[in-house]
């Protein structure tokens, strides 16, 4: 286990944090308790400061709360961002795990906003516009490009076993099954 750097995940955290005044006021009532993120090999050890942002924690002592992300999460993050937090394990009190469950689903970036103070409304809209175009079209071809390796994998190199077939033997496997019991029961009958 390797400690993440915690500087530039805290800027992006607490930037965050800034501009939802109803996260850092749900957060705010944790001030000094520690919250502990393991995922893909890193940890990263974040406290809750007295104004309901995030903090470097201390290297040692016990999380009050612990977080635990699947070992996907870099290719969760490409594909599938909801499930991320869905398959997270969080540990600790009710309280504090429910509280930061919630901040983090629904704490969302305003892209659009932090543009905008730099280039303007029109450019900065026209560039979040195009850059989830970009984000879209990255997604479409990552699922088919996945799709077709499937597809590979199960129709042309025969490595896969096709959905089809699968389906057709587990039907089969399930009609074997029901004879059997019906085998069984007659066998019984004719026993007793």
């Amino acid at each position: 286990m390797c400690l993440a750097p915690v500087q530039p995940v805290l800027l992006a955290l607490n930037h965050l944090l800034a501009s939802e005044s109803w996260a850092t006021e749900r957060l705010h009532p944790f001030a000094g308790q520690i919250l502990c993120i393991e995922g893909g090999g890193l940890t990263l050890r974040l406290a809750v400061d007295a104004k309901g942002m995030f903090a470097e924690a201390p290297a040692t002592g016990e999380p009050t709360v612990s977080i635990s992300l699947p070992a996907d999460t870099p290719w969760r993050l490409l594909t599938d961002r909801p499930s991320i937090l869905a398959n997270a394990r969080l540990a600790g009190p009710a309280d504090f795990t429910e509280t930061l469950g919630f901040v983090f689903r629904n704490l969302r970036w305003d892209a659009e906003a932090d543009l905008a103070a730099l280039v303007g409304d029109i450019p900065a809209r026209r560039l979040v516009m195009a850059g989830r175009q970009f984000v879209g079209w990255q997604a479409a071809a990552t699922r088919n490009a996945l799709a077709n390796m499937a597809e590979y994998g199960s129709e042309e190199s025969g490595l896969l076993v096709p959905v089809r077939e699968f389906r057709s033997f587990a039907a089969t496997l399930n009609d074997v099954r029901g004879e059997l019991a019906e085998l069984e029961r007659r066998l019984q009958k004719l026993a007793g």
